[in-house]
């Protein structure tokens, strides 16, 4: 099982089978659908796509908790279904680079939106991307309407290379220059980021 990752506003753990039916309700929203660019897909099917992530060494996926909400004391249940607010997914599915790496944000609560957890996760992903991975470029593909992750993206320093006329649809990419390593490196020594 992969390791958990522990930053100042969240902590990323790994998708697991009882993440899926929280994972699946907010998938039934028809503006995350559409912000991810996502089918809709039965429990059992979610429950299948969770499967074939876990199992697929080109694809990381970890769940977003609110790690103020995990510290707090108010849970009836699990605190790591509770405190879910969303998902971070890295592909490194490019053939012709290896160390190309897609990243994907989707913070689901809509009242943990606005806080910096989408911005910490995008981080914590792409440290942990460089370290365990070496990756030297990402890339996020964003629909032209998802303002919000448009501008979290540029504000973290990803330029636009490309538009997608049929998907309607930003390509943005970010070279993992030894500056932007080193900042990365500097954010995990200076937040209390760690494995779990």
């Amino acid at each position: 099982m992969r390791a958990s990752l522990v930053g100042e506003k969240v902590i990323l753990v790994p998708y697991m089978s009882e993440h899926v039916p929280k994972y699946h309700e907010w998938m039934q929203d028809p503006a995350l659908l559409q912000a991810t660019g996502s089918e809709p897909l039965t429990l059992d099917q979610e429950y299948e796509m969770q499967l074939s992530w876990t199992q697929d060494p080109n694809k990381q996926t970890f769940i977003i908790l609110d790690r103020q909400m995990v510290l707090g004391e108010f849970f009836h249940g699990d605190p790591h279904v509770e405190a879910m607010v969303g998902d971070v997914n890295m592909y490194m599915n490019d053939l012709d680079d290896s160390q190309m790496a897609e990243i994907e944000i989707m913070v689901a609560e809509p009242k943990s939106r606005g806080k910096g957890l989408g911005k910490e996760s995008v981080l914590m992903m792409m440290a942990f991307a460089i370290e365990n991975f070496r990756i030297h470029t990402f890339r996020a593909k964003i629909g032209e309407s998802n303002i919000a992750s448009l501008n979290l993206f540029r504000k973290l320093g990803f330029e636009d290379v490309s538009y997608s006329e049929i998907f309607k649809e930003m390509t943005l990419e970010l070279p993992a220059t030894k500056t932007k390593c080193e900042e990365l490196q500097n954010l995990i020594v200076s937040s209390s980021y760690y494995l779990l």
